[in-house]
């Protein structure tokens, strides 16, 4: 893979130097070719360049002052950083500095932020492609890699990645979304009209899918319908929560198999009140093992085979926010649509205070091997600056933020003039020395249990 030269000379934050005008190579658009990458330690890494974002002023930023719009809805860097590039002039509005951080941004404006650029890297694993015609290309998306470029992800997305190994002019076209953390089945069209198609057929709901996930403790064998609604209460954080004002979602879950603990850790019955109520108030004290989850989501809400699994007391075993008993405390979350055990400010500042500086940590065990489990690396603030532009540098991201323990497994028309399957996951096959399930089946039991109220997906 090649790599791009990067001009020096960008002035560091402290001299607080006027802001002169940028090399014709960071002028937007920056198209480095060939791509930046490079591949090292199983990672697929994006050597640093410079970039200049443009976005009009959002409804929401109207009336505010500069600095306090980048402080709230910017998180990837520090505010000293943003307030330093704003009296640089390394931010711009309509294209020319301003006077002040308090600078009051009105409708119409066009921001501006010339910045060196540091991409988050994400796992090599290749994108593998399940089926190729002449209109859609059907892949299996890794694990970590977002599907856009958002954010600190730019190149290393899965556009932008497959437009790297298929040519420059080469536009891929996804028509379903996944999450960056969630792997499995994606269409990638090759031109809008087939992009339109399907994407109609999935807004028509006559599009099936099914996922797999590996949830904590033994999931009920029956077939369970959580029929429960769910709000956004913090966009910032992308954090959500069955509430009964949300959006009506609905999921149909039915257990694959479950697997015991290998090393089970139960201590005898409680012999007093006390001892009770600390192991109650303490369920991780006792190892649960772990279920692997057959999921239909009926509706498409954000987040929601991993609000409702966590509402139904299973949450995925490796979710870095709903599995996280630092943020929900001892019940993980479960049975909570009133926030009668923890209220949404509760969550949303125990949540914005992890950061970059602690580990995001999913726990379904406090036990011994919590220690081992925070000593393993998180991408967190390395206390190192970048010699370019002095840019606060983070880590390497740590096993538990390239993958989630949730996979797109499988796309069918209702109809059945379709269907893409996904092989199952390496974490969702029966562990060393047990027996288990390897292969799913159809879908007949998941669509039977909603067959009367969505017709639809029948």
């Amino acid at each position: 893979m090649a790599l791009v030269a990067v001009p020096q000379g960008y002035p560091a934050l402290d001299e607080k130097k006027p802001f002169k005008e940028p090399p014709p190579v960071i002028i937007t658009p920056c198209d480095p070719w060939p791509r930046p990458y490079y591949l090292e330690n199983g990672l697929r890494r994006v050597a640093p360049y410079h970039y200049t974002y443009n976005t009009y002023c959002k409804e929401r930023w109207r009336g505010r002052e500069l600095l306090d719009i980048f402080a709230s809805e910017f998180r990837d860097r520090p505010l000293e950083y943003y307030k330093d590039a704003i009296e640089r002039g390394a931010v711009t509005v309509n294209g020319k500095p301003v006077p002040t951080p308090q600078h009051i941004v009105k409708n119409g404006d066009i921001i501006s932020h010339t910045l060196h650029r540091h991409e988050p890297p994400v796992t090599a694993l290749p994108i593998s492609v399940l089926h190729e015609d002449d209109d859609m290309i059907v892949i299996n998306k890794p694990s970590g890699v977002p599907v856009h470029p958002a954010g600190r992800y730019n190149y290393n997305s899965v556009v932008e990645i497959m437009r790297a190994e298929r040519g420059h002019t080469w536009n891929p076209l996804p028509c379903n979304r996944l999450d960056r953390l969630t792997s499995g089945v994606m269409f990638i069209a090759k031109h809008p009209k087939a992009a339109e198609e399907l994407s109609l057929q999935i807004s028509d709901r006559t599009v099936r899918k099914e996922y797999i996930a590996r949830v904590k403790g033994e999931f009920p064998e029956e077939t369970v319908v959580c029929n429960m609604p769910i709000l956004q209460i913090s966009p910032k954080l992308g954090l959500n929560r069955v509430r009964a004002n949300g959006k009506a979602a609905k999921t149909v879950f039915h257990r694959l198999a479950y697997y015991p603990p290998t090393c089970p850790n139960t201590p005898d019955e409680p012999t007093t009140p006390e001892q009770a109520k600390f192991e109650e108030q303490r369920p991780w004290l006792r190892k649960e093992g772990y279920s692997i989850v057959r999921c239909l989501p009926v509706t498409g809400r954000t987040h929601q085979l991993r609000v409702h699994l966590q509402f139904l007391g299973h949450p995925i075993a490796n979710d870095p926010i709903y599995c996280n008993q630092r943020v929900w405390g001892a019940t993980l979350g479960a049975n909570d649509a009133d926030a009668s055990q923890d209220t949404d400010e509760d969550i949303i500042t125990r949540l914005s205070k992890m950061g970059k500086s602690e580990v995001a940590d999913a726990v379904a065990y406090h036990d011994e091997m919590v220690d081992d489990y925070n000593k393993k690396k998180a991408e967190k603030m390395s206390g190192e600056l970048c010699d370019v532009c002095s840019t606060p540098l983070y880590t390497d991201p740590g096993e538990q933020e390239l993958s989630l323990w949730l996979h797109s497994l499988r796309y069918e028309d209702a109809s059945g003039a379709w269907s893409y399957v996904s092989p199952l996951p390496s974490w969702a096959l029966p562990p060393e020395g047990m027996s288990g399930a390897t292969e799913v089946g159809g879908m007949e039991k998941l669509v039977e249990a909603v067959r009367d109220e969505n017709p639809e997906i029948v």
